[in-house]
């Protein structure tokens, strides 16, 4: 063996002794994670959710923290993480599918797609079957919720055969969307789907600060016995990390993601939460918050974050759009600058705004936005931003 060759062998050792090393620290910090039942099923799930979008050191360790449900799990393609497969039914795989021929705002409801696609997921994962069917996005108003049974009809053909056995949405507002003609808002729409009875649970955007409308949803869900899990959770807390003039002032041991954890786990009528994980020191951070209850430097963090996310980041209620003489959209234009500013992944921002039917460049700084955003946002200035940003990453 070459001397060359020697040295390279030896520091790959001591990388993956170091990263082994780093997985279990994380998994002692965080521990095993305390479990609810989502909605009225009898399905116990971890309080905080896990992605098949996550780095795949944090999918390791999760596992070993008792993580059990797996939201986008066929992204994981032709790798899903062997302790999954091998204790398959210990785990709930949830796939994600999306409309099709457009985006989620012009895209079609197709049954016949639909099923075909999970078919093909199925296969290419191998993972036999999914326990949750999610339609992604949701409806874009209670009449096509009543009216277009297209996916329940898809869910239906594939629960028959063993290939799918629970059904869910993730729901995102419509109100004054300019390509969704009577578009209405997430909490109106997810109200109808628990009532109706078809749907066992959903996700949706939610976090700290957020309207009150949705509170009272989650409190509505609770009594329905609707399952609640919430996405979008972060609000600005990865930009947050990086600045440092307001990390100055943070309560001293406390984080802006483990707060948001505990708040989520704690102080909440959620069933569950999921947050984007993009490494394992943050899974560590975040997760270890994960059913812990609120000290007093927590309820400060929370105010500060609050305060800091009303200034800085998009809540995509979508309230501005309608405003909007060019029908720019907004919150998907916002959506991504959160993709690159607190998730990580500008790959990802780039590749959903590039789907966009009309971009940020649209915006001809009339302000009629900024007059209707319950922040008070610049959101012109903002939209300059994620257009300049796109066209770097």
């Amino acid at each position: 063996m070459q001397r060359r060759e020697f040295i390279a062998i030896s520091a790959a050792g001591v990388t993956r002794l170091a990263a082994d090393t780093a997985l279990d620290d994380a998994v002692r910090k965080v521990g095993t994670l305390p479990r609810r039942k989502l909605g009225a099923s009898n399905r116990e799930i971890s309080v905080l959710v896990g992605a098949g979008t996550w780095d795949r050191s944090a999918v390791d360790a999760a596992i070993r923290c008792g993580v059990n449900y797996w939201h986008k799990a066929e992204d994981w393609g032709h790798n899903v993480p062997p302790a999954i497969l091998k204790n398959r039914d210990q785990h709930y795989c949830q796939v994600c599918v999306d409309r099709v021929r457009g985006n989620h705002e012009t895209g079609q409801i197709d049954g016949e797609a639909f099923y075909q696609l999970v078919k093909r997921a199925v296969a290419e994962t191998g993972l036999r079957y999914f326990d949750d069917m999610q339609f992604h996005f949701g409806y874009h108003s209670v009449a096509e919720l009543k009216g277009n049974h297209g996916f329940v009809e898809a869910y239906e053909r594939l629960k028959k055969e063993g290939l799918v056995k629970h059904l869910c949405l993730s729901q995102h507002s419509y109100n004054g969307n300019w390509f969704v003609r009577g578009g209405q808002s997430a909490a109106e729409i997810l109200t109808a789907v628990a009532d109706d009875g078809v749907f066992e649970h959903a996700q949706f955007a939610y976090s700290y600060g957020d309207e009150a409308a949705l509170t009272s949803f989650i409190a509505y869900a609770r009594k329905k016995g609707f399952g609640t899990i919430a996405m979008k959770t972060t609000r600005g807390a990865g930009r947050m990390t990086r600045d440092r003039d307001f990390m100055r002032d943070f309560p001293h041991g406390a984080t802006p993601h483990q707060a948001l954890a505990r708040w989520l786990t704690t102080r909440t009528q959620l069933d569950a939460a999921v947050v984007q994980i993009n490494s394992v020191a943050q899974f560590a951070d975040t997760f270890s918050g994960a059913g812990q209850a609120m000290r007093a430097a927590d309820r400060r963090a929370i105010e500060q974050m609050a305060g800091y996310a009303d200034r800085e980041a998009c809540r995509l209620c979508n309230r501005c759009m309608e405003a909007c003489p060019e029908g720019v959209p907004v919150a998907d234009i916002l959506r991504c600058e959160r993709y690159v500013l607190d998730y990580g992944e500008p790959a990802t921002a780039r590749r959903l705004y590039a789907a966009l039917p009309r971009r940020a460049d649209a915006c001809t700084r009339c302000n009629a936005c900024v007059d209707r955003c319950p922040q008070s946002l610049q959101i012109p200035e903002k939209l300059i931003a994620v257009h300049r940003a796109m066209l770097e990453v």
